[in-house]
C-alpha cells in the first residue's frame, strides 16, 4: 500500500511560514553552502501531492510562477474555489482525509503531503501520515503559521534516522 509522508521545513520554534505567510527563512546557517538535496532523493517515490490553496497560489505566484514545478506529479490542490482541472492539476473541495484514503487504495508510488497547516493537521487528526520527513530549519520566528495545531490528538512516533547539514537538522519519524 502506498505511504503518506508529510515531507516539510519548520522553524526551531514550529513554524512553516512567517506571520505574513512568507517562505523566505527556509534556509542554512550558512545560505545554500553545504546543504544536501534532500528533496531530489525524497521524490523519487512519489508520483502524488497533495496541498491547499494557499500553498498552490503561493507556488504559482511566488516560488515558481514561469513553470509548474510539480509537473512530473499529479496535484491535488484541496480548495473551495471552483476552478478547472488538468490531467495533472486537480482541483477540488472533497475532504483531505477522503482523498487520501482513496489515493492510499489505488496504485502507484507514495503521497506527499506538502502544506498547509490545515491540511496536514486534518491529515494528523486522522493519523492518516505515515512518515514524517521534517527538516528543522536554524531559525526562531516567534510567530507564524504553526505546522503542529494545539489541539491534535497523540500519535506515536519512532525515528528512523537523522542528517544534519548547515545548521539544518532532518528528522524522520514513522509511526509506531
Amino acid at each position: 500500500m502506498r505511504k503518506v509522508v508529510l515531507f516539510i521545513a519548520m522553524s526551531l520554534d514550529g513554524y512553516i511560514a512567517d506571520k505574513n505567510g512568507n517562505v523566505d527563512w527556509l534556509n542554512g546557517q550558512s545560505g545554500n553552502e553545504n546543504n544536501i538535496d534532500t528533496y531530489s532523493i525524497f521524490i523519487k517515490d512519489v508520483d502524488t501531492v497533495i496541498m491547499g490553496w494557499n500553498t498552490y497560489h503561493q507556488i504559482v505566484t511566488e516560488l515558481s510562477p514561469s513553470e509548474w514545478v510539480y509537473d512530473n506529479l499529479t496535484s491535488y490542490v484541496i480548495t473551495h474555489r471552483e476552478l478547472s482541472s488538468t490531467n495533472k492539476i486537480i482541483f477540488t473541495n472533497k475532504n483531505t482525509c477522503d482523498i487520501v484514503n482513496e489515493l492510499k487504495q489505488k496504485q502507484g508510488k507514495n503521497i506527499w503531503i506538502c502544506g498547509g497547516a490545515n491540511i496536514i493537521q486534518q491529515l494528523i487528526e486522522a493519523d492518516l501520515i505515515d512518515e514524517y520527513y521534517i527538516s528543522v530549519i536554524p531559525t526562531i520566528l516567534g510567530s507564524g503559521i504553526r505546522l503542529f495545531g494545539t489541539n491534535l490528538k497523540e500519535i506515536k512516533l519512532k525515528l528512523v534516522d537523522t542528517q544534519t547539514y548547515n545548521g539544518i537538522t532532518d528528522l524522520i519519524y514513522t509511526r509506531r
